[in-house]
């Protein structure tokens, strides 16, 4: 009885961790969409000092795109993007049908010694 009840924790404790990061994935994606209408409807009101022109020291190199205005954008995209992807897309590599091999591997480990 208390092996399914442990079953029951652990599969309870998985799908609030589950929900929690989903939950905090929104929560950023939220944050990004109202911090980049902000920076793109002050347009160049301020600079983004990080890949100013005067930072980097080649005034050609970031003629392509104004940096001032979608350097954030495009810089938090990115990682919103990672974000993402360790929320919604499981790691074939070191997934959860890996972890569980590795933490049966160890338990039966140490259960021989």
């Amino acid at each position: 009885m208390e092996s399914k009840n442990r079953k029951t924790s652990n599969a309870y404790e998985r799908a609030r961790k589950r929900v929690k990061d989903i939950k905090d994935f929104y929560l950023h994606l939220v944050i990004f969409i109202v911090v980049n209408v902000i920076v793109i409807c002050t347009n160049g009101k301020f600079i983004f000092t990080l890949f100013s022109k005067e930072t980097l020291g080649n005034h050609e190199f970031l003629n392509w795109l104004n940096w001032d205005t979608y350097g954030t954008s495009i810089i938090w995209g990115i990682a919103l993007g990672i974000h993402a992807l360790t929320v919604f897309v499981e790691n074939p590599f070191l997934g959860k049908k890996w972890e569980q091999k590795q933490i049966e591997k160890y338990m039966n480990e140490n259960s021989n010694r």
